[in-house]
């Protein structure tokens, strides 16, 4: 029997990869996190102010989309998947706000929980000449309501089984802690799942279990207490982590260096940046949580998530504000047919 050519071996990952696309429709995810308001305020700068050396931003209209966890949610929506958010908002106007633009961006919203004690957290962009210009969060000071907490557990216990693909978003607010997270770990003991978690500092001790762990190089390198600044310190961090968090693969995102894949067996791989032009990075990282989350509940392997996931941040980017892929883009940065 004859080798295959370089040619066909290609063109057989091609057709892998736009199978994997095609069956996005399918997966049903669980998105657990940080719910956000993002809100745009979109200007132009004509001139500096004469009451201190800052720019005057004239304002030409204003726009809200979902952010943090909520962004993941509507980029898997985006991507095709079946999607339902679980999270924590306040009972306020934010809170109102966000639910609506979630529904209209085709997510359900069953597992989001209203706390009247709390605050939803929003984030406001002043951008000017699609550039920002300065950032107003706002968010709680006080730890979350424990009830609040309690009600996300629940809700994840009776309703695990309707879903291919679990997902956490911690923004490290508060949603995601450590009972939360212990409880995931020794759910997927039981009964194994697909389990993505994007971490942030405050639950670096917690995270257990996982199929998948994305953090970027900060994040890896504040983890490990490793100063990543070759090739060499990159692979003993990768290394560290997948102990840490006994995950089945960690995927280092790089910024502008690509994204760099840790698996318990086989050697790390590299992924060079797809972007051609990059004018935000905002939510980059939720379109790569995202993408790998519906490409893995799909059946892809880690190498093929990574992929659609590299090239889904290449388009991503390439927008300004919180944005979002679909699979017709997916396909085109791609270079495949869409089926």
């Amino acid at each position: 029997m004859g080798r295959v050519s370089p040619y066909h071996r290609a063109q057989s990952a091609r057709e892998r990869l736009a199978s994997i696309i095609a069956s996005f429709p399918r997966v049903r995810a669980l998105v657990i996190g940080d719910l956000m308001l993002d809100r745009y305020i979109w200007g132009q700068v004509r001139r500096i102010s004469p009451e201190a050396p800052v720019p005057v931003v004239h304002i030409m209209r204003e726009s809200v989309s979902p952010g943090g966890a909520g962004n993941v949610a509507t980029n898997v929506h985006a991507l095709g998947g079946q999607v339902v958010a679980c999270g924590i908002i306040g009972r306020d106007h934010d809170g109102r706000r966000l639910l609506r633009e979630l529904t209209a961006q085709g997510v359900n919203v069953a597992g989001v929980v209203t706390d009247g004690a709390s605050m939803t957290i929003s984030k406001t962009r002043i951008i000017a000449h699609n550039q920002q210009v300065v950032r107003l969060d706002r968010e709680p000071h006080e730890a979350r309501n424990s009830q609040g907490q309690a009600k996300i557990r629940t809700f994840v216990q009776k309703h695990l089984g309707d879903f291919d693909v679990i997902v956490v978003s911690d923004y490290g607010k508060g949603v995601v802690d450590a009972e939360l997270l212990a409880l995931l770990a020794e759910l997927r003991k039981r009964c194994p799942f697909v389990y993505l978690i994007d971490p942030k500092q405050r639950n670096f001790a917690h995270y257990r279990g996982a199929s998948l762990v994305k953090p970027n190089k900060e994040e890896a390198g504040l983890a490990t207490g490793t100063d990543i600044h070759d090739e060499s310190a990159l692979l003993q961090a990768g290394a560290h982590l997948l102990e840490l968090w006994q995950a089945e693969a960690v995927l280092v995102s790089r910024g502008e260096e690509g994204m760099s894949l840790f698996k318990r067996s086989g050697r790390v791989q590299h992924f060079p940046t797809t972007a051609h032009e990059v004018f935000d990075v905002t939510g980059a990282g939720d379109t790569v949580l995202a993408t790998c989350a519906v490409a893995l509940g799909a059946g892809a392997s880690f190498e093929e998530a990574t992929i659609l996931a590299n090239h889904a941040a290449g388009v991503v980017v390439g927008k300004v504000g919180t944005a979002t892929v679909t699979p017709r883009e997916l396909c085109t940065a791609l270079g495949l047919r869409k089926r």
